[in-house]
């Protein structure tokens, strides 16, 4: 069982930058991926970016790769999403997830059905 607990939205300006944070606490944080989506208002769960076990290798959803930057430190159970150069269409609830299995690969972990936990959300809004 992993608690996953997001942090770090919040109302920013266009071309402004966020720090989102996701605590995890419970098992072994290395035995899990960590994954970031976003849900914007009426929309599905989109793939945000995602990490391996420890750090070495990040994939990202082609439209975000430049601004978003996806980093865990596993001594202390957390992963951070730094994002730059907001834009209005970053507008949504940004969740972090937790995902056991050990095949790694983007068709498999930009899927939101690999992940075994989430986080409740944090908001962000980008105003224009």
């Amino acid at each position: 069982q992993v608690q996953l607990v997001e942090s770090g939205g919040g109302l920013v300006q266009a071309g402004g930058s966020l720090r989102l944070s996701c605590a995890a606490s419970g098992r072994a944080f290395n035995e899990y991926s960590m994954g970031w989506f976003r849900r914007a208002p009426g929309k599905e769960r989109d793939f945000v970016a995602a990490i391996s076990r420890f750090g070495g290798t990040r994939y990202y959803a082609d439209s975000l790769e430049g601004r978003f930057t996806l980093t865990r430190d596993n001594a202390e159970n957390t992963v951070h999403l730094q994002v730059v150069g907001l834009k209005p269409e970053d507008t949504a609830v940004y969740y972090c997830a937790a995902r056991s299995a050990r095949t790694w690969n983007l068709f498999r972990v930009r899927r939101p059905d690999e992940y075994n936990y989430w986080g409740p959300g944090t908001q962000v809004t980008v105003s224009s």
